[in-house]
């Protein structure tokens, strides 16, 4: 699935807290911001999102979307941003 949104930040996971239904996942980006997400826990699992993995955030308007680059040495990622795919 291709996003329309421009807005790619590339990042590493830090933190994934599970609660019952949702996930609350920390991405520090190149640099010192960190972007937290709430996100389901269907959609942590469908991206094997892990701490220490490579994430995606994507915004778009008022939401924040995760993805994770699907070519593995992430060469469609550069200074951050990424032309990945997506899921929310």
């Amino acid at each position: 699935m291709k996003i329309s949104a421009r807005n790619k930040l590339a990042g590493k996971v830090t933190a994934i807290e599970k609660g019952a239904v949702n996930s609350v996942v920390k991405i520090q980006l190149t640099g010192t911001p960190t972007i937290t997400a709430t996100i389901t826990n269907d959609a942590v699992s469908d991206l094997a999102l892990a701490v220490d993995g490579n994430a995606v955030a994507v915004i778009k308007a008022s939401n924040v979307l995760v993805g994770i680059c699907n070519d593995k040495t992430a060469s469609d990622c550069k200074d951050g941003k990424c032309g990945c795919q997506g899921h929310h």
